[in-house]
């Protein structure tokens, strides 16, 4: 989970990178973990679950409530999150930390009031979507620390 540049030059928000305990700390501000303790916390979602899922990450509380505040419509929101979910190719596979249950097996229902999360984080509540393709890892995340 350490940083890298983007191989396409693509800009990034990363509030975390200007923070001086990275330094020390590459997988700052996510706690070191052993693969297996990952994996236990990881579960695989559907594309269409994806698109939801990094539309409610701009808020906290991960949900989908936080839309009518953005200039842009939903419609418009939804084609920027397709736009960058298209990056990582057709056969991309996405596995997030929250566990919003839908009604098909690796679907996330965000109409639900009802959530969970596996923090991997030192912040005390954080949730994301990990996108894999052939060729590279996308991580999408938020943190909050009340």
């Amino acid at each position: 989970m350490a940083r890298a540049p983007d191989p396409r030059g693509w800009t990034g928000l990363d509030d975390a990178a200007e923070n001086p305990e990275r330094e020390a700390w590459p997988t700052y501000p996510f706690a070191a973990h052993p693969p297996e303790y990952i994996a236990r916390r990881l579960q695989e979602i559907d594309r269409a679950s994806a698109e939801n899922l990094l539309l409610a990450l701009t808020d906290d509380g991960c949900t989908l409530s936080n839309l009518s505040r953005f200039a842009e419509s939903e419609a418009e929101l939804r084609a920027m999150a397709r736009t960058i979910l298209k990056r990582y190719g057709d056969s991309a596979l996405f596995v997030t930390n929250v566990n919003k249950p839908g009604h098909a097996s690796g679907t996330l229902d965000f109409t639900s009031s009802g959530w969970a999360y596996s923090p991997l984080s030192v912040y005390s509540e954080d949730y994301g979507l990990i996108v894999v393709s052939d060729t590279e890892v996308g991580m999408f995340w938020n943190f909050a620390d009340y």
